[in-house]
């Protein structure tokens, strides 16, 4: 991906011009997200377990980041992804939990999530990490 000027994390739409898929088997949690990305109008892909997250992966290759909830039915967040990651290894993955033991995120991270955020999830805390990894770090 090219990367973007950093003056545009100026204005008020930072992220609309990315895809994003949420995995989230939580309907209030998804609902949540899914109002905090309208605002930004970014595209909106979503999965309610991690084995949903990993076919998504395969076939929408516009993707641009993922926020992975850890604890989901079918297949964890760890799990998906590793998997992701040996798939698309520098898709970044930010680690959604309600965890807040050190050794959890820390198994996040091993896992490939390039970041994590704790839950209930802050607006402009998630905005910032997103900006960090698709504007800064790429």
């Amino acid at each position: 991906m090219k990367k973007k000027s950093l003056n545009i994390i100026s204005e008020n739409k930072i992220i609309n011009s990315f895809n994003i898929l949420i995995a989230e088997d939580d309907e209030i949690s998804m609902f949540y997200l899914k109002k905090l990305f309208k605002e930004e109008k970014a595209k909106l892909f979503l999965a309610y377990n991690g084995l949903e997250t990993v076919e998504l992966i395969k076939k929408k290759h516009e993707i641009d980041i993922v926020l992975m909830d850890l604890k989901m039915p079918i297949m964890d967040g760890f799990e998906a992804t590793k998997q992701i990651k040996k798939l698309r290894p520098l898709l970044p993955i930010i680690a959604q939990t309600a965890f807040t033991f050190p050794e959890d995120i820390e198994r996040a991270i091993e896992s490939g999530c390039d970041d994590y955020i704790i839950k209930p999830l802050k607006r402009d805390l998630l905005l910032s990490k997103i900006i960090h990894l698709l504007y800064i770090k790429k």
